[in-house]
């Protein structure tokens, strides 16, 4: 019940705040805050396509790692590193799906120098009130589908993130606030590490 009762404040944070400030925030602008950020953590709340909800924490090293670590009992683990995007099903104990970390629409929040304005994979930048909305996906693969990054302004805040598939599906990650600045280990994000842990 608790996390039900916070993605329905944020979804209803998110409706209220929109009239106060009319103004789209920028892509330059969004690219230096993301280009702000290096080390960071946060808690979020993923509504699943079916309606059930998950729990879990993300990790941000960049440029390029990242980790998404869901609460027991669900054992889904998903990592960027290295140029890959690794995702480990929810039993544990199966070697993970790889994809070129390129082609996947994280690649662009987790590059060396971010510069939305400039990158091809942005496809969409709309504002709604308070909410800034930067749709992401590979031109060349949307088969990888896409990612729509919401922001909060009018300093810009990543606040959620909507991940739509091929076929029509979406997820919804409800992002909790940050923590950055921190020291994070090479060990959370490397794939053989984590793959090795999970089979023992």
């Amino acid at each position: 019940m608790k996390t039900i009762r916070y993605v329905l404040t944020t979804l209803l944070f998110l409706t209220q705040v929109a009239p106060v400030f009319a103004e789209k925030i920028s892509l330059r602008d969004l690219s230096a805050y993301l280009n702000g950020i290096k080390t960071a953590q946060f808690e979020f709340s993923q509504i699943n396509g079916d309606g059930s909800i998950s729990e879990g924490k993300i990790y941000i090293k960049r440029p390029g790692r990242m980790r998404f670590e869901y609460n027991p009992p669900n054992n889904a683990l998903v990592l960027a590193s290295a140029g890959r995007l690794a995702i480990f099903d929810d039993k544990g104990n199966q070697d993970p799906v790889i994809y070129p970390l390129k082609r996947t629409p994280l690649a662009i929040i987790l590059a060396k120098n971010i510069d939305l304005a400039s990158s091809p994979m942005v496809v969409g930048h709309k504002a709604d009130g308070a909410v800034t909305v930067v749709s992401v996906e590979d031109p060349g693969h949307p088969d990888q589908g896409r990612v729509d990054f919401v922001f909060i302004g009018p300093d810009p805040v990543l606040r959620q993130w909507v991940v739509s598939d091929a076929s029509g599906g979406s997820t919804t990650m409800i992002l909790g606030d940050f923590q950055t600045g921190m020291a994070l280990g090479s060990s959370l994000f490397n794939i053989t590490h984590n793959t090795n842990s999970r089979r023992d």
